[in-house]
């Protein structure tokens, strides 16, 4: 384990308090060819779990059919610290971060989807969230659930 990693690490809370303000995440799957395949994501925390929605076909999706084993992060940046002597090299930052892995799956519960859909929709369009979803959206919306199996965190001030 890295120094920072052993003197910098986030708590469980922390780690959830991240994970639920933070809009935007970076989630790696396999390409058949084994190289990575990392993507942005809109994602949302809940109940124990990480949900991802989008397009029912692409890479992502025939990547996670073909293995569901997934890494995500998730971080935020707060700002620079600059040496006070002016030394570039000496600049570090202020952040938190997490790292994630985990197996994905699709969602096929059609009650599940709709209410994580609505989640997404309270997280992302808080002003929108008394607003029914139409049928055909969530039936046509690929929602991906990724079982956290191992999450780390960690910061720097």
């Amino acid at each position: 384990m890295q120094y920072r990693m052993k003197t910098h690490m986030l708590t469980e809370v922390a780690i959830k308090e991240l994970l639920v303000r933070t809009a935007m995440g970076s989630l790696a799957t396999l390409n058949d060819d084994r190289t990575p395949y990392v993507i942005p994501v809109h994602y949302l925390y809940y109940n124990g779990s990480i949900y991802v929605h989008g397009l029912p076909k692409g890479q992502k999706i025939g990547n996670i059919k073909a293995n569901p084993c997934v890494c995500m992060t998730v971080y935020e940046m707060d700002s620079l610290l600059l040496d006070p002597e002016g030394k570039p090299c000496d600049t570090n930052t202020k952040y938190q971060s997490v790292i994630l892995s985990g197996k994905a799956s699709l969602v096929e519960d059609i009650e599940h989807k709709r209410e994580v859909l609505i989640e997404i929709v309270k997280k992302y369009t808080p002003h929108l969230a008394q607003k029914a979803l139409p049928e055909n959206m969530v039936n046509g919306t690929a929602v991906i659930r990724i079982q956290i199996l191992d999450i780390t965190g960690k910061y720097y001030e």
